[in-house]
């Protein structure tokens, strides 16, 4: 496919997509979700890609669905629903660094990314019930269960937009930086899971997604249950030897890729 909404990049196991309708706030129509679905695809089969980060660029993140995309009589706007949550059940992390606006259904995609970065001119907001509107990709429950239920109710109830300062005091992004910083430090973080053991990083999104899903005891008994299933492999158990052999001989790891 060529790509005219999104940029597609691979690096040395770290792919970046980018959201690229500037002129359009990046907000996501049909063409940009066949993009998403294509690039998904692509991930699926390419294990060589370790880490994700998707962006926006360093001016707007994405102001939600294209709401001046029209459709025909009878049909409805297709929802992004199903592609994030691929996103989100990837067993590889993911990081959105956001600049701008993160609204709507923008929002939506970045709470679908295991950690979050934002620059000091990011907003925040699900303003869907000012249009008429509701989230229709997870928003409603993705983000109580990241911020807490009486603040995401605020957030929904009154359509508001907060900073990005008022986005980290309340755990909806991991940190702020700079403008010209965005990139530096998701590349950062990417470099650092990069250099741990991917069936670690595997088992710990899983026992952290899984669990979260449960009562406190079931997630107990899913930790101990998919740490056996994954410590087990072949690789797994390379990867573990390795670790103590270079704890042992105060060196950095050198971790097999599968």
């Amino acid at each position: 496919m060529t790509y005219e909404t999104m940029i597609y990049e691979k690096r040395e196991g770290l792919a970046i997509l980018t959201l690229n309708r500037p002129e359009h706030l990046n907000s996501i129509n049909t063409r940009m979700q066949a993009e998403m679905k294509a690039i998904w695809e692509d991930l699926e089969q390419d294990r060589t890609v370790r880490v994700i980060i998707i962006t926006g660029g360093p001016k707007c993140f994405s102001a939600g669905a294209d709401i001046k995309e029209t459709f025909p009589p009878g049909t409805s706007r297709p929802s992004s629903r199903d592609q994030f949550k691929k996103f989100e059940d990837d067993d590889r992390p993911y990081i959105a660094a956001i600049s701008g606006y993160c609204l709507g259904g923008g929002l939506e995609l970045a709470l679908c990314c295991d950690l979050r970065i934002a620059t000091e001119s990011a907003r925040f907001g699900l303003p869907e019930l000012k249009i008429g509107s509701v989230p229709g990709a997870g928003g409603m429950q993705r983000l109580p269960r990241l911020i807490g239920i009486g603040r995401a109710k605020e957030l929904l109830y009154t359509g508001a937009r907060i900073d990005a300062a008022e986005a980290y005091r309340i755990g909806l992004v991991n940190k702020v930086v700079a403008e010209e910083q965005l990139m530096e430090e998701a590349l950062k973080l990417a470099e650092i899971m990069l250099d741990m053991p991917p069936h670690g990083l595997k088992i710990a999104k899983r026992c952290v997604n899984e669990g979260m899903q449960v009562d406190l005891q079931t997630a107990l008994k899913l930790d101990v249950a998919i740490s056996a299933q994954e410590m087990s492999t072949p690789t797994a158990i390379e990867n573990r030897a390795e670790g103590l052999r270079a704890f042992r001989e105060k060196r950095k790891p050198r971790f097999r890729v599968e």
